[in-house]
């Protein structure tokens, strides 16, 4: 990267910088949501979506609760023009959603867009959106005009707005963008806003917006947000501007920039659903949301059924939510690392054992289960680098197998070796199938069962019958208590272990009941051999997981 003499800083910062907005911590309530996912979305895919995916994508917005929704620029295709009037003839527009439409600040394209608005139902909720750029790139290398001539492009739009909507009797909102905005000096880029702003004398019931684009990012979020602190601060009008943010993500600082502005001053922002845009795309509406989600803050966005947005947003935009997407992603709540699986165990625990006012499970910011994802299928993930923590809580919460904790090492290196050897994530029927396979009911192996019988007098007696090397063996031996007998009579066949420990419990599978037991042997090397039983006689279960643990152990050998 020797390059670096060829490239200039082409921001402005303004000439005050108070900072107050850098003494917030956060936001404290939800903007203005603006979706132009049917405009500024649209435009950026290799394929357009077609009407009916854009009569789909609009409807989805309006589910999830935007109210201001931009859906298109009519004068720039028979597509665009189309797809208005399809909302507008078909009566697709709810009463509480506006509807918003772009145009630049030129005469013929303005007229278009005004005769694209007749018949609408609610004149009163739509709003009209002049835009012209005013950056110095732009001023000296595209339309080669001076300052004051690029102000009167957008006066003399704003004149326009006002002389149409006179003559087609309409109310309509407007909106002016100083595109570029980023790449323009604040002072000129506050002249040019004011200039629009005296034409349109915004009042308390006819708001004007007045956005502010980083077009292209040119700077750190600070400075952005410093610019729009200047420009709340000195636009006329100011109580009845709603100041509005349009980052697009070239730094990959977009949801920073669009943060930082509503902490100086903003009040509402345009954006769309998983940054999707011309470029590297425009603020995500979706992580700001759920950014607003996580710090207790009522976003006004309904994400609660992340599966189906995503779903729909694929399908209609042909475009892939990517698996680390915030919040949305297939993988963001995954944990492979043992450690954070581990963690994530124990504190979901914490939660069932104590009653918790707020959410503070580590390594998940929010609860998945708020955004539709299911702690089954989508927390604890399988694979070489998982631990014994994160199996354990799969085996107990998918499927009922309430580990020892000193059974799960065991449990884990066996899962984790297969996931290593064959070099994949497993599932978690996998896990289980694996897990099934060594250990639970292992009595036809080495040692295998065949019977048993027992008779109390006054102790504990079993005869037990068992096959070794395809010879069939009885066994007699007594004990404190059946399970004890049967291991005294396989010490009587020189099968040697010490420190025979259990655990048992309930194993509900639909709508029976089993019981499951697990068994530890010490054996003569030190090294312990687990083993698990199930049945529907408690005894039975236990005799059968003291076999897998005698087996699992001659199998070693």
């Amino acid at each position: 990267m020797k390059e670096t003499k060829k490239y200039k800083r082409q921001f402005f910062m303004p000439p005050e910088v108070k900072g107050d907005w850098m003494k917030k911590t956060y936001i404290d309530k939800a903007p203005v949501w603006c979706s132009v996912d049917l405009r500024d979305g649209n435009q950026s895919l290799m394929i357009p979506m077609s009407l009916d995916e854009k009569v789909e994508f609009f409807k989805l917005l309006v589910e999830i609760g935007f109210k201001e929704i931009e859906v298109g620029f009519p004068a720039a295709s028979d597509t665009e023009y189309q797809f208005l009037r399809t909302l507008i003839d078909g009566d697709l527009i709810p009463d509480d959603v506006t509807i918003q439409v772009l145009t630049q600040s030129r005469e013929h394209i303005i007229k278009k867009t005004f005769e694209s608005l007749k018949g609408i139902k609610n004149e009163n909720h739509v709003i009209v959106h002049l835009y012209n750029s005013t950056s110095v790139a732009q001023r000296e290398q595209v339309f080669k005009k001076s300052k004051e001539e690029i102000k009167q492009i957008a006066v003399d739009g704003a004149k326009l707005f006002d002389s149409l909507a006179k003559e087609y009797g309409v109310k309509y909102r407007y909106e002016y963008s100083p595109e570029s905005f980023t790449g323009t000096e604040p002072e000129y880029a506050l002249d040019v806003c004011n200039a629009v702003l005296d034409v349109w004398q915004p009042s308390s019931d006819r708001k004007t917006v007045i956005n502010l684009p980083v077009t292209v990012e040119n700077s750190m979020p600070h400075v952005y947000a410093s610019q729009i602190e200047y420009m709340c601060n000195h636009l006329k009008y100011r109580e009845n501007v709603v100041v509005s943010l349009h980052p697009h993500n070239d730094r990959g600082c977009a949801v920073a920039d669009c943060e930082m502005g509503l902490l100086a001053g903003a009040d509402r922002i345009e954006g769309t659903l998983f940054g999707n845009g011309e470029r590297t795309g425009n603020a995500d509406i979706v992580t700001l949301a759920m950014n607003m989600y996580s710090q207790g803050v009522e976003p006004e966005l309904d994400f609660t059924n992340m599966p189906k947005i995503t779903q729909t947003y694929e399908k209609c935009t042909g475009m892939s939510v990517y698996e680390r997407s915030p919040y949305a992603g297939a993988l963001v709540f995954a944990a492979f690392s043992g450690s954070h699986q581990d963690a994530i165990a124990k504190g979901m625990k914490y939660r069932e054992d104590n009653d918790c006012e707020f959410w503070t499970v580590p390594y998940l910011p929010i609860d998945p289960k708020d955004v539709g994802r299911e702690y089954k299928t989508d927390v604890i993930r399988i694979n070489s680098q998982s631990g014994k923590g994160g199996i354990g809580y799969l085996l107990a919460n998918q499927f009922g197998y309430k580990l020892p904790a000193k059974m799960r090492e065991s449990v884990g290196y066996c899962i984790k070796d297969v996931s290593d050897k064959k070099h994949k994530e497993l599932q978690p029927q996998e896990v289980f199938d694996i897990f099934s396979e060594n250990y639970i009911n292992i009595i036809d192996g080495p040692v295998k069962f065949v019977d048993y019988h027992f008779v109390r007098n006054p102790d504990v007696v079993v005869d037990l019958t068992v096959e070794i090397n395809g010879e069939r063996i009885c066994l007699q031996a007594t004990g404190n208590g059946r399970l004890n007998a049967v291991s005294n009579a396989l010490h009587k066949q020189g099968i040697n272990y010490t420190n025979l420990e259990y655990t048992e419990h309930a194993l509900n599978l639909g709508s029976t009941s089993k019981a499951v037991t697990y068994v530890s042997i010490t054996l003569d090397d030190g090294s312990i051999s687990w083993g698990v039983g199930v049945d529907d006689d408690i005894i039975v279960s236990s005799i059968y997981a003291l076999f897998s643990a005698v087996n699992r152990y001659e199998k070693q050998k």
